[in-house]
């Protein structure tokens, strides 16, 4: 009976709370002065930072792994700092921005480079894998292209807390993105992509329940997802990396690289897994050209070949 109150009752309750309570901060955001709510959301943010040792030795670690003895302890603490700080300011703007659903609004902040290359793959009719990394920016990157005129939908993972998923699901689609939740939506990808739309796709994340292989990234294997490399396969889409920074002055600016040429090798797998390491590459040197605005807080290398044959024995049973 218990199980059924939680279950009918209190959970949806919450749900509904959580989403009330964010929704009703979208609107009370835009009563503040953006510079004022900036500077005090990133004072908070800084604060946040010093007093959390989890926090702190949680990118520690992970800039440790990535770049072995080259930074000294000074220098990832600040790496942190400005990470927590440009994070809590481009989630801010984020909502600030929850109204805009034109490029005429977000043109007054933000910038983009390199629009001729989208163009250019659009105009192939092959459909476009957008290749986004987890820059601060990450949530700008996957609704500036529909923005820009360019029909665009996006995979992603369903976040845990219905109420909060639906918020964001809510956000990116009255921008114009259409959002496709990850589970067993491979078809829809690929018919996604057969009718020439812009695909959003993420790979520079942990997740062993999706089909990866331990590939190259800043010299140390991590588990990457194979699907951009085998959707590229599959339906002949150009790939084309893109990512959003945050600029000192609180502006952004949507960066969009060349097309990335698929290159085949003899047997199947071979293409998957040659091809997802150009991607990894591409995405570390970005990460390298902006150490302070990648996830640094998430754990890019927790997944072993151990723990990944655990989980599939767990699985198996």
């Amino acid at each position: 009976m218990a199980g059924k109150i939680k279950t009918y009752l209190v959970r949806p309750l919450r749900n509904k709370i959580v989403y009330s309570f964010f929704y009703v901060l979208l609107h009370m955001g835009s009563l503040m002065p953006r510079k004022l709510l900036l500077c005090m959301n990133g004072a908070i943010a800084s604060l946040v930072y010093r007093l959390s040792p989890h926090l702190k030795s949680q990118i520690s670690n992970n800039l440790t792994i990535a770049y072995n003895d080259k930074l000294d302890e000074e220098e990832k603490w600040q790496i942190g700092k400005r990470l927590i700080v440009t994070l809590t300011k481009t989630i801010t703007d984020y909502g600030l921005f929850w109204k805009f659903k034109s490029w005429e609004k977000f043109g007054k902040y933000c910038s983009v480079e390199g629009i001729e290359n989208l163009k250019n793959a659009y105009d192939k009719g092959r459909g476009v894998i957008c290749l986004v990394p987890h820059t601060v920016g990450w949530e700008f990157s996957a609704i500036f292209p529909p923005q820009l005129g360019f029909t665009t939908f996006a995979v992603s993972s369903r976040i845990h807390n219905a109420a909060l998923n639906k918020l964001m699901v809510d956000l990116r689609e009255s921008r114009g993105m259409r959002n496709v939740t990850r589970d067993h939506c491979y078809d829809t990808l690929i018919e996604g992509l057969k009718n020439k739309e812009c695909l959003i796709i993420m790979i520079d994340q942990d997740s062993h329940h999706i089909r990866g292989e331990f590939l190259n990234f800043f010299g140390k294997k991590a588990y990457t997802p194979l699907g951009c490399a085998r959707l590229a396969y599959d339906t002949g889409a150009v790939v084309v990396p893109m990512y959003t920074i945050r600029t000192d002055d609180d502006k952004y600016v949507f960066k969009i690289l060349q097309e990335v040429p698929f290159e085949m090798r003899e047997e199947t797998y071979a293409s998957l897994t040659y091809n997802t390491q150009i991607y990894n590459d591409i995405i570390e040197s970005i990460v390298r050209e902006y150490p302070d605005q990648w996830l640094w807080i998430h754990d890019r290398w927790k997944t072993t070949p151990e723990s990944l044959a655990a989980y599939l024995k767990r699985k198996g049973k």
